[in-house]
């Protein structure tokens, strides 16, 4: 390992670390470190207390989850079609698993389990249709783009109709859609935390397949790869994450856009075993540090997160799009 990447994953683990614990203390209401640990050695539960177990604690983990979800879910994507400006926002799989959440929520209210499931569906219906429709017009760079521009457009509509029709069972619906994590209890990561850890454990165990496969789909069968089950299933990995983020967050963009481009940029590469460990954690740092600053720049009131992360990420699109116009036509 390189002496750069060696220090891309020490300033990872300490960015991750110090926003977690900006997280925790910052927002409209302050905690003291040292009060906070004052206040466990008295009986009862104190104001800091309940401030941290049932506010701060699960929207930390809520965002960090998120961040590493999406911002994973991104470079599959990216690496797997081999496209740089793909994203799960960008290709239709947020508005996929956005469609059939609510569809999920408004037909079986009293059903939050199975919330992520259907997530995970959505998101993967839509990126097989992206890529399915890509490939049957010619999969270019810019085909590619305009197919989840469409197939996003449609779900899009879907959403509007449910939301229509069962306005009474989405009456959330508005945060939903601005992606947030106001409000996100550690009941409601469940079991959204345990699609997540099942995708990320699926793409590290076949980073360095994904890397093989990004060669080129006969130098991997040359290599003994069998590319008809592996891209598939990684694509199917990108949209369980995607999905189960998508599940309690709501429709957050761009994190997997943005995030991979970083990670890039930092270390150096684009070997997928340094990537995907690298987007976990930057991935987590980048969505907590946008939720801190839209919980405390207009506090008391709230911006909602997927707004933040919008007014980055979309000049971040612009300015890729500008940069790779010369190969963003190219396959």
């Amino acid at each position: 390992m390189s002496r750069r990447i060696k220090h891309a994953f020490i300033a990872a683990m300490l960015l991750m670390i110090i926003s977690a614990a900006a997280g925790i203390f910052l927002g409209a209401v302050g905690i003291s470190p040292m009060s906070l640990i004052g206040d466990l050695f008295e009986d009862g539960l104190s104001k800091a207390e309940r401030i941290f177990l049932y506010v701060r604690l699960p929207r930390v983990l809520g965002t960090m989850l998120c961040g590493a979800a999406l911002a994973v879910s991104g470079a599959v994507i990216q690496s797997v079609l081999g496209n740089p400006i793909a994203a799960p926002n960008i290709i239709g799989v947020n508005a996929g698993a956005g469609f059939f959440t609510v569809l999920c929520l408004a037909l079986l209210p009293g059903k939050p389990e199975v919330v992520p499931a259907a997530a995970f569906l959505g998101a993967l219906a839509a990126v097989l249709s992206v890529s399915g429709i890509a490939r049957k017009v010619g999969a270019s760079k810019m085909t590619l783009v305009l197919s989840g521009v469409a197939v996003s457009a449609l779900l899009s509509a879907a959403q509007d109709t449910v939301t229509t029709l069962f306005p009474d069972v989405l009456a959330g619906f508005t945060a939903f859609r601005s992606g947030s994590v106001s409000g996100l209890t550690l009941a409601k990561l469940f079991p959204a935390w345990i699609y997540i850890l099942i995708g990320l454990a699926v793409v590290i165990l076949l980073s360095h397949d994904m890397d093989i496969l990004a060669l080129g789909d006969k130098t991997a069968k040359s290599l003994g790869l069998n590319v008809t089950v592996l891209r598939p299933v990684l694509l199917g990995a990108a949209a369980m994450l995607a999905g189960a983020a998508v599940s309690f967050a709501g429709i957050i963009g761009f994190v997997g856009l943005v995030v991979p481009h970083i990670v890039r940029k930092i270390a150096g590469t684009s070997e997928n075993r340094v990537m995907i460990p690298l987007c976990v954690m930057f991935g987590s740092a980048f969505v907590n540090v946008c939720d801190i600053i839209s919980r405390t720049i207009f506090s008391p009131y709230e911006l909602p997160l997927g707004i933040c992360i919008s007014y980055i990420g979309a000049p971040f699109f612009i300015y890729l799009l500008i940069k790779k116009r010369g190969g963003v036509h190219g396959d």
